[in-house]
């Protein structure tokens, strides 16, 4: 075989392996694309007035708070934000490549597949960085407001074990369950167009 042949069956090989998306079946992709991309803007603005709502909370509902009780919660809302900008630098990237026009081939697909896989990984992590927030404001709680008698030691251990056991468990079924209703199944609308896609290339090949 001389070096054109092996150019042209190069060619042939990369031509095999990045097959070219349909405009059919691109226009049936963009739509859960665009579902992913207008739920993780909602999600975000979500995320932001929730925070701004939360400093307002402590600065402005709660006057007569000690200076001690706000200036805690307002430390464990900056550090929420941070945990929040990080995880949102993330998701940013992934918002970035569901937009690329670029994004014409199978290969392609399938990388932006691997990425809503990843970031699967991330949203759980999301979701269940909160359980240390919500312990140490139940920390703040218990030792700022007024109680009619102390709580005893045991008292406050069993709380905060507690919390801490239901915060995990039920941060993990909202984050599995959200994430399927407003991204999980658009996921596999594109997994299952993308299965379909790649049946038809290759029947295409078989019959040529």
């Amino acid at each position: 075989m001389n070096i054109d042949d092996l150019k042209n069956a190069w060619n042939d090989d990369v031509s095999d392996e990045t097959p070219e998306i349909s405009i059919e079946h691109k226009n049936k992709i963009n739509l859960p694309l665009e579902k992913i991309r207008k739920n993780m803007r909602m999600e975000f603005w979500s995320t932001v007035g929730i925070l701004i709502f939360g400093f307002a909370i402590v600065w402005i509902s709660v006057p007569e708070a000690p200076f001690k009780f706000k200036f805690y919660l307002t430390v464990l809302l900056v550090s929420m934000l941070i945990v929040v900008s990080f995880f949102f630098s993330k998701f940013f990237k992934l918002y970035n490549d569901i937009g690329n026009p670029m994004m014409k081939t199978y290969d392609s697909l399938k990388d932006l597949m691997y990425q809503f896989d990843l970031n699967k990984q991330y949203y759980l992590s999301f979701m269940l960085s909160f359980v240390p927030f919500l312990v140490c404001e139940l920390i703040i709680v218990i030792e700022f407001l007024p109680h009619r008698k102390p709580l005893s030691d045991f008292q406050v251990a069993t709380t905060i074990i507690s919390m801490l056991a239901a915060g995990l468990f039920g941060l993990f079924l909202l984050a599995k369950y959200w994430y399927r209703i407003f991204y999980g199944k658009y996921v596999q609308q594109i997994e299952n167009l993308l299965g379909e896609f790649q049946k038809n290339n290759k029947e295409i090949c078989e019959n040529t």
